[in-house]
């Protein structure tokens, strides 16, 4: 069995691996400006940057899985000082996130902690994936309860629920001279058939080697993944797959802007206009600020009949 490392691979892509040999299989995620670019988008507190970042990385993981074209969408919302965080995944490789927080409560709440993960900054809410196959197709959901103190036993805790397989996840988030960066890593034991030995011994040697792995590790930016790989699982061998690559990239656009626009009444419309005569429209996931004339609103709205809008994150100010 071969001990050679597998070829190189860069950032802000998703390895995809299996032990050699063995019924275990596995996702590693490496982000570096992808996600340098969600985070500096806005100027989130450290806490909240690393719960996004988090987020992203999950959804990279996870995502990348899919056999289809379409989105895989990774949400937390409670009552605590963070209200809400998503990451949405496009089978393209496209990502964007955001979070959604009480500045004052997590003020209060960071005073007591050194770190606050997921669930002292999440509270009591709820934990979603939600599947997007595309518009002709049903979006498929899976929710639990925020249980863990991290994203990634929420994200252990879905796949034990929801799809009754034994998941292992790592994520960690860090800020380096080169800016922010995110790392992951899935495993999954394959169920055991009539062509597979007993798998049972296999997962427990791989989730020791598991918990080998440090934080720092996954964001070091002069560890390649190929190389962190191979000294998680050398002793076995690692077979991988290839990887897909990843960007920043948001979904907003004028056309969308206007379409949500004419979701709302004239009269509605008319309380939107600001001082210069425009109304003003900020993408949530990017920033990107729309000014509109509301008389191409409503003259848009007079050659279309109004259609429901999607949710893009856009927020009218």
């Amino acid at each position: 069995m071969s001990r050679t490392p597998p070829a190189p691979f860069s950032d802000d892509e998703v390895i995809a691996f299996q032990i050699e040999g063995e019924s275990v299989r596995g996702r590693l995620a490496r982000l570096g400006p992808a996600i340098d670019q969600i985070l500096t988008g806005h100027d989130y507190p450290e806490p909240v940057a690393n719960l996004l970042g988090e987020a992203c990385a999950l959804a990279a993981l996870v995502g990348s899985n899919l056999k289809f074209d379409g989105r895989l969408i990774v949400q937390a919302q409670g009552d605590g000082a963070v209200r809400y965080v998503v990451a949405d995944y496009d089978t393209n490789g496209g990502m964007r996130g955001y979070c959604r927080f009480d500045a004052e409560a997590l003020g209060k709440l960071a005073a007591g902690f050194a770190q606050p993960g997921a669930k002292s900054l999440l509270g009591q809410g709820v934990f979603i994936m939600t599947v997007d196959q595309g518009a002709d197709m049903d979006r498929y959901q899976g929710v639990t309860a925020i249980e863990g103190e991290t994203l990634a036993l929420c994200a252990e805790q879905y796949f034990a629920q929801s799809e009754q397989t034994p998941t292992r996840v790592r994520l960690a988030v860090g800020h380096t001279e080169t800016g922010w960066r995110a790392g992951g890593v899935l495993i999954q034991n394959i169920a055991e058939d009539e062509a597979r030995a007993p798998t049972a011994e296999a997962w427990i040697r791989t989730q020791a080697l598991f918990e080998t792995l440090g934080e720092d590790e996954l964001v070091d930016v002069d560890l390649p993944g190929n190389q962190l790989l191979f000294r998680l699982f050398h002793e076995d061998g690692v077979r991988v797959f290839g990887a897909s690559p990843m960007r920043a990239m948001c979904r907003c656009s004028a056309g969308r802007i206007d379409a949500l626009l004419r979701s709302f009444s004239p009269e509605e419309q008319a309380d939107m206009v600001e001082a210069d005569g425009k109304i003003h429209v900020t993408c949530e996931y990017c920033g990107k600020v729309y000014s509109v004339d509301p008389f191409e609103v409503l003259e848009s709205a007079a050659l279309e009949p109004p259609t429901e809008p999607k949710a893009d994150g856009s927020t009218l100010h």
